[in-house]
């Protein structure tokens, strides 16, 4: 099997699984109980959210739990917006984020909130002075993703943060860091609130993080019973969160070696791809390599996928979210409609080795070549 969909998702690490299988059976209490197993499992929960803060340089309580970015992105969003209302309802947002920013849209244009989005240049970068002039005294919430999931462009998240307090201090800047954390550096510190997911890290579905600024307020979108955090009400799942610690930790190690590899690895299926007719690569100087997107012109994205797939070969089309449909950033940066519908996303790890590229590339070929000789005939 050759995996190539790790933006999509990422196999569980041995030692992620090791702790979550540790923990789910070694500290099976509540940790909002007050016995003994429960002060256990707080122990062990609060030891797991510290190695998180202390990576990131932020305070414990501004690490919040979710089971996914998605929810975080709602978390986030939702909860600026419904808590900020009374100083402004305008939200501007890029053309590049994950599809779950979209929905969050429109749920909040649909109850009175005003949606802008953001122009970027030829090269995916968010258009600054398009930025500065859309930032009003409305305006409560800025959201642009960290790097974008199709063609993995990456946005200076500070330099943003700079124009937007500078036109307006109280606006609130989120961005959904999904696409960035264990692929580059990434710094809380640029942001007021940030969404990931841990399971594009080697660690287990089902748990995400919202990072919160401790100066930034939101509302709560969920209620119920807590004792200790009011915006995720429920009984944390202390496994998730004590592999969530290990994930965040492993996958910043050797972050510039590793992107160094995969760099190669990226530049090597480019040289072998790029000559052949029909075929488009769809990246600018600021993607990362992590992310290669292509787009087959004369081939249907889900024709491709299913064809080399007998191959064990495994690629998504654009996001796993909105595997199918249109490149929503393909069509924002080349604004071409046929280019943007026939994507194909390559995604790389530090796990992918050469050979397996070069198994990779002599099978692409292949099908390429039946697919494209059927389609001229």
């Amino acid at each position: 099997m050759i995996y190539l969909d790790y933006s999509a998702t990422t196999p569980i690490s041995y030692d992620v699984l090791d702790t979550f299988n540790k923990a789910s059976k070694e500290y099976i209490g509540n940790p909002n109980s007050l016995h003994s197993l429960g002060v256990k499992a707080k122990g062990l929960l609060n030891s797991a959210t510290k190695q998180i803060s202390d990576i990131f340089n932020v305070l414990d309580n501004e690490i919040i739990y979710t089971s996914s970015a998605t929810e975080a992105n709602n978390l986030a969003l939702i909860g600026a917006a419904l808590k900020n209302s009374k100083k402004g309802n305008h939200i501007i947002v890029s053309k590049l984020e994950h599809p779950s920013i979209y929905k969050i849209c429109e749920y909040l244009e649909s109850i009175g909130f005003e949606i802008s989005y953001v122009n970027n240049n030829n090269e995916g970068l968010i258009d600054f002075e398009d930025l500065k002039n859309k930032v009003k005294e409305t305006t409560i919430l800025v959201s642009i993703c960290a790097v974008n999931s199709e063609v993995g462009v990456r946005q200076p998240l500070k330099m943003i943060r700079q124009i937007i307090k500078k036109e307006n201090p109280s606006t609130i800047f989120h961005s959904d860091i999904t696409q960035g954390l264990g692929k580059v550096s990434v710094n809380f510190h640029d942001v007021d609130l940030a969404s990931a997911s841990i399971h594009k890290i080697y660690g287990p579905k089902g748990i995400g993080i919202l990072y919160k600024n401790s100066r930034i307020d939101i509302s709560p979108i969920m209620y119920g019973s807590s004792k200790d955090n009011n915006l995720r009400p429920g009984t944390p799942s202390v496994p998730l969160i004590a592999s969530a610690a290990k994930a965040v930790r492993l996958a910043l190690q050797d972050l510039e070696k590793r992107e160094n590899f995969i760099k190669r690895l990226n530049e090597k299926i480019i040289k072998e791809l790029e000559n052949l007719d029909g075929i488009i690569i769809n990246k600018t100087k600021y993607s990362i390599p992590h992310i290669l997107n292509l787009s087959l012109i004369n081939i249907r994205p889900e024709t491709f996928i299913h064809a080399i797939e007998e191959y064990e070969i495994y690629l998504g089309t654009n996001t796993a979210c909105s595997s199918g449909e249109i490149s929503s950033s393909v069509m924002a940066i080349y604004n071409d409609k046929n280019r943007a519908a026939r994507t194909i996303r390559i995604s790389l790890s530090h796990l992918t080795t050469t050979d397996e590229i070069n198994r990779f590339l002599a099978s692409f070929k292949m099908v390429y070549k039946k697919l494209n000789d059927l389609v001229s005939k």
